[in-house]
């Protein structure tokens, strides 16, 4: 492996939502940072996933997560025309309470906002090794010219995957069935009023039972399945996409994106012989298919399902989250949803976002230190936004201070995320 001069103070991999919010609060605390991304553009699955509708910011009808994430959601809203929904309308269901954003833009303002910091952006690059030597990290990373190493003071993990902490040999949780992914795409070429909804999808059931189709193909609910609801949406978030490997690693990764393409092509292939849909057409497939689970890494603290629909305020709370529990499943007794009671509002302690056992390595976004039913909760944007920006913002103290994350003092942590717009909880 070649060696490359860089040391850098904090490493963040992982370019999604929680990784830019740490990369940029790292950087302005001063540290010197680097963030590496698979892929051509930040965002992760707000861009490349489609799902462009971040949330949830507010609860109850106040904001409960500010700071770095919401600021780009806001500036992408703001530039790109778009109006903020209505959050004091609390007889909305709670996705109606996520702004509908244009990704590519928010993807701009992403590189704006961490080139503006002062990180040292890698795009198309993969970290290949994590080795523990002399107090620091020696990352292996490999990009297009091929095999580099640098040294990192403090590693946070936003891959989603726990790729990171794995190679540091830290401690996962991995769930013996994860749930089904979903692949985004635009549908076009036809009129919602030309169309017989019922008809449809009566239609649609006759296909899944003859096995032109499977019933995921369009729907969520494979016991009553219907295509109805995708038509209206367009092809966006409506499906479900089940491999038999994780997509934790490459080969089962492939095999959801293979199966995803695989699904749509059937699926329209299918509605072209419908009434009303025989110019229908696939206006675009996102690059990368949406993962709600691979696994999660065991920190200092771990969030429980129960700590989650309790709404525990931990002593060392760094970020409020707001969202229902809700594990996808393919019929009614693999489904949980649980919303929370009227007033609560969850928060993440400073331990889920602090490996066990691996010093300097830290964790935000859906990897955070969580037990099944927490984190189908907490991996919703919004909350990944705010564990970044409070891994950044710890990861930055603690290289500042020759400190380890883990007792670096609240008092100042809460201050600098506090400076930098987050909302930090009190009891």
């Amino acid at each position: 492996m070649k060696a490359d001069s860089n040391l850098v103070d904090v490493l963040v991999v992982g370019g999604g939502v929680a990784g830019v919010c740490a990369a940029i609060q790292a950087g302005k605390a001063g540290a010197r940072t680097m963030l590496v991304e698979k892929s051509s553009r930040l965002g992760g699955t707000l861009t490349n996933g489609g799902i462009a509708k971040p949330g949830l910011f507010h609860a109850w009808g106040r904001q409960v997560i500010d700071g770095i994430g919401w600021s780009l959601v806001a500036k992408t809203l703001d530039e790109g025309g778009g109006r903020m929904p209505d959050f004091a309308n609390l007889s909305l269901p709670h996705w109606a309470h996520q702004p509908d954003i244009s990704g590519p833009l928010f993807a701009a303002l992403c590189d704006e906002a961490v080139v503006a910091a002062g990180v040292d952006l890698r795009l198309h690059t993969m970290v290949a090794g994590m080795q523990r030597a002399r107090g620091a990290w020696r990352v292996g990373l490999c990009g297009k010219e091929g095999l580099g190493e640098i040294r990192a003071s403090i590693v946070v993990d936003c891959t989603g995957d726990a790729n990171v902490a794995a190679l540091a040999g830290a401690k996962l949780r991995t769930p013996a069935v994860c749930q089904p992914a979903t692949l985004s795409f635009r549908l076009g070429g036809y009129d919602l009023a030309d169309l017989d909804e019922a008809a449809l999808n009566a239609a649609y059931r006759e296909a899944v039972k003859s096995g032109v189709l499977q019933a995921e193909d369009a729907c969520w609910h494979i016991e009553n399945p219907t295509v109805a609801g995708l038509l209206r949406q367009r092809g966006s978030n409506a499906n479900h996409i089940v491999a038999d490997a994780s997509a934790r690693t490459s080969v089962g990764r492939t095999k959801l994106e293979v199966a995803g393409r695989a699904s749509v092509r059937r699926l329209v292939r299918w509605l072209r012989t419908q009434p009303g849909l025989g110019n229908a057409q696939v206006e675009c497939v996102c690059p990368e298919i949406g993962v709600r689970e691979t696994a999660t890494v065991v920190g200092l603290e771990t969030i429980t399902g129960e700590d989650y629909v309790s709404g525990r305020i931990w002593p060392e709370a760094v970020c409020h989250a707001f969202y229902p529990v809700d594990i996808h499943g393919l019929d009614t007794a693999t489904w949980k949803q649980t919303f929370l009671a009227p007033g609560s509002v969850p928060t993440v302690p400073r331990g889920a976002l602090v490996a066990m056992g691996r010093p300097g390595l830290l964790m935000a976004g859906r990897i955070l230190s969580s037990d099944r039913a927490a984190n189908s909760a907490l991996r919703v944007q919004a909350t990944c936004m705010a564990t970044g920006q409070a891994a950044g913002a710890l990861a930055a103290l603690a290289v500042k201070r020759g400190l380890d994350p883990a007792v670096v003092p609240m008092r100042d942590l809460r201050a600098l995320l506090r400076r930098h717009g987050a909302i930090v909880p009190t009891r």
